[in-house]
């Protein structure tokens, strides 16, 4: 995931700087590897607000890597910040900005679609034991139960988990219609092996992985995912011109690298740092409080997945969602739910 992050921003800045950069001078981008650590997120985060000066920072997959920068980048060093990853919503700073999906852009339209779909009334959800997986579990209660919809197991486990035995088996046993996976890598593997060889979607269980992408189907076998359902901002089987051109431009750039996939947090990185272009092009400085001004209702016209807005005093992005199922070990897009509002609190207030 974070080789494709890098892989997108070279590309974009690249792109920019061909252009002549921003307000007449090159852009310079400064990588730092966070190595899935907390403890190095924040160390790289100080150094490149500290040393480098930068005026913005992107990046982070897990909540915790979110909290671990924000800290050094924008509690102490007064930074703006984008995140480009799906996370569980309600980062309201008025220095931060979202450009992933959040629940109710992932699990409102979702589920009920699901439901109605596949019949499906009855939920199990095996979970990693972190912020983001507690706020999608809770946001699928409320959501299934208003289409009739009950849980019939929650369970949470330590990131670096690796034995699913017990909690398969509760699973079989509680009949559930859907696995609502929040469990990430490395227990991702085993977890979905155990299930797959229980036989739970052979017995007609279905799967769904919010987070679930291209990338991920390469760490497991295509049959142990077969019918896995997901909703992301953007899927490379989303076929509109700038799309398919956009994903071609980085193929061709990046052959045998990782992929661009939405899960992966590409499409909110490419979104993260076209919409801060427009911003310091409309602000027309790169003073923090004219960008952060001009950020709060920046928008850009083409993007992965279709044309992307932050909606006004959210610091969160209104964008097109697709749901999609994994087939023969890809994605196909099942249903274009159109553009979707974040729906996430005023950071003004």
């Amino acid at each position: 995931m974070g080789v494709a992050n890098t892989n997108v921003a070279k590309m974009v800045i690249d792109d920019i700087n061909a252009e002549g950069g921003l307000l007449g001078h090159p852009i310079e981008l400064f990588i730092e590897d966070s190595a899935t650590e907390d403890s190095a997120a924040a160390a790289a985060a100080s150094k490149l607000v500290e040393q480098e000066h930068v005026d913005v920072i992107l990046g982070g997959i897990y909540s915790s890597t979110r909290q671990a920068i924000k800290g050094p980048a924008v509690e102490q060093g007064n930074t703006l910040y984008i995140y480009p990853e799906q996370y569980e919503g309600q980062e309201c700073d008025p220095l931060i900005f979202c450009t992933g999906p959040v629940p109710a852009q992932q699990v409102e339209p979702l589920f009920p679609w699901l439901m109605r779909h596949t019949g499906a009334k009855t939920f199990y959800m095996p979970s990693a034991d972190y912020i983001w997986p507690h706020t999608m579990n809770k946001k699928v209660r409320e959501v299934a139960g208003a289409e009739g919809g009950s849980v019939v197991g929650e369970e949470y486990f330590p990131m670096d988990h690796m034995d699913y035995d017990g909690v398969v088996d509760d699973i079989m046993a509680s009949g559930a219609d859907v696995v609502f996976n929040t469990i990430v890598p490395p227990g991702l593997t085993p977890f979905l092996e155990r299930l797959f060889n229980a036989g739970f979607t052979k017995r007609g269980g279905h799967i769904v992985c919010t987070y679930f992408d291209e990338n991920f189907l390469n760490l497991v076998p295509a049959e142990h995912v077969e019918g896995l359902y997901g909703c992301l901002d953007f899927y490379r089987a989303v076929s509109d011109p700038f799309s398919t051109a956009l994903l071609a431009k980085y193929d061709e750039r990046f052959p045998g690298s990782a992929m661009f996939t939405a899960g992966s947090a590409c499409s909110g990185m490419y979104r993260g740092l076209k919409l801060w272009e427009s911003a310091v092009n409309e602000a027309g400085s790169l003073k923090q409080d004219d960008v952060v001004k001009a950020l709060d209702h920046a928008s850009i016209a083409q993007g992965p997945g279709g044309p992307a807005e932050m909606v006004p005093g959210q610091h969160h992005v209104r964008m097109n969602m697709y749901i999609a199922q994994s087939k023969d070990g890809t994605f196909e897009v099942v249903k274009n739910l159109g553009v979707i509002d974040p729906k996430e609190c005023d950071v003004q207030r």
